[in-house]
């Protein structure tokens, strides 16, 4: 039998900014926010804050008036930094085919054939590792393990996380007493609020009920996810470190960006146009076309889930405005309101751009005049730098062009 330990690394943001300042995270009131953002919430908040009852995700204007909060922008440089100190810790003591980094805070980790060379049991193995990652990073972190990768991340996160020592194992026999009672769904990995109501309307309330449900009927009404769904219910996870990590089979370009705060259904657009309008230029730059779009949308941690579409294209795009509007339609289709942490954006089934497909409402004309424009708008960028010229929308509050190209050095 295979095992994987889950890892998650505590108050990451927060612990940072406080290993930064040499500041002690259990006794200082930090949080990660946009101070200047009107409405913003907490990207993070120290052990101590969390110790007075504050969430990880609380609106600022919310926090208890009788604490002197520090208040410190995010600086995604420096996460970014620690989070790979934290990865080259791992890597000393497993090959980098059976890690896979999940996230900048997270990874899963094959230790199956660890055991034996270690002389530990699991949960020894999961104990080293969290007292390593401390030992040489000064961060914390918390451990699930499981026979599968699902089963180790929901020890992880239901449990995990709550244990004194950090760790939580899940064998195949707690299925029945630890997974099936768990509600609402949505604190289940890979349900979100839009797919947890969906079940909600087939009287799916409980893992248990999920577990118990016809997968037949998941499966028609959701494909391969209802299928998914059903057997993580019952435990069920064939998915390997190798699959997570498995390049696509086609070329692709994409382009996924962390926000620092929450967005939604009524600013997110900003961030797609400018995400969509990195890959257009990518795409010229190659001179190549798309025939698969893959949209996906990850929710703050608060609320966790999100959703992920692909559209196969009778005609391979590289338009900027085509592009957006068959992202938009798929964000207006499958959002539910939620708090959005995280956008990706996927180009794949690339070709090469070897003439225009005409439609019966395009001409040549508009088709060559989109085209000089396009190479009039690279050549000003590639002289006079990426914020020479932007769209209006990039002096809104809520863009994030300018200030990734400044990072960028462009």
């Amino acid at each position: 039998m295979k095992t994987f330990i889950a890892i998650d690394l505590k108050s990451f943001f927060a612990f940072c900014e406080c290993l930064d300042k040499n500041y002690d995270p259990f006794t200082t009131p930090l949080i990660v926010c946009h101070p200047t953002h009107r409405g913003a919430m907490t990207l993070a908040v120290s052990p101590y804050v969390k110790s007075l009852g504050v969430k990880s995700r609380t609106r600022v204007y919310d926090l208890p008036k009788n604490v002197k909060f520090i208040k410190v922008p995010p600086r995604m440089g420096l996460y970014a930094k620690k989070s790979s100190e934290v990865f080259n810790v791992y890597k000393e003591y497993f090959s980098e085919n059976d890690i896979h980094k999940y996230s900048i805070d997270e990874v899963f980790i094959d230790v199956t054939s660890y055991l034996k060379l270690y002389k530990k049991t699991p949960r020894e193995l999961a104990l080293f590792l969290l007292s390593e990652v401390t030992r040489k990073t000064g961060l914390m972190a918390a451990a699930g393990i499981g026979p599968n990768i699902f089963m180790a991340k929901v020890a992880m996160d239901l449990e995990a996380k709550k244990n004194k020592d950090s760790v939580a194992e899940w064998f195949y026999t707690d299925i029945k007493d630890k997974l099936w009672g768990v509600t609402p769904l949505s604190k289940i990995w890979g349900i979100g609020p839009r797919m947890e109501a969906n079940l909600n309307n087939l009287g799916i309330f409980t893992v248990k009920d999920l577990a118990h449900f016809n997968k037949n009927i998941l499966k028609d009404k959701y494909g391969v996810l209802g299928l998914e769904l059903w057997n993580h219910s019952n435990g069920i996870d064939n998915s390997t470190i190798k699959d997570y990590n498995k390049e696509p089979k086609n070329a692709s370009i994409s382009h996924s960006q962390v926000l620092y705060k929450d967005y939604n259904g009524s600013n997110i657009s900003i961030i797609i146009r400018e995400t969509i309008d990195l890959l257009a230029k990518r795409l010229r730059d190659s001179k190549k076309r798309a025939g698969i779009i893959t949209f996906k949308v990850k929710y703050s941690k608060s609320v966790s889930g999100g959703f992920k579409k692909s559209l196969r294209l009778d005609n391979p795009v590289k338009d900027e405005n085509e592009m957006f509007n068959l992202c938009m339609n798929i964000f207006d289709q499958f959002y539910d309101n939620k708090p959005i942490r995280q956008i990706s954006i996927q180009l794949s089934n690339l070709c090469a751009d070897i003439g225009e497909q005409l439609s019966l409402f395009d001409t040549f004309e508009e088709i060559t005049t989109i085209n000089q424009k396009n190479e009039a708008i690279d050549f000003i960028k590639e002289k006079y730098g990426t914020n020479s010229l932007l769209r209006a929308s990039s002096l809104l509050d809520d863009s994030t062009i300018i200030e990734r190209n400044k990072k960028n050095g462009i």
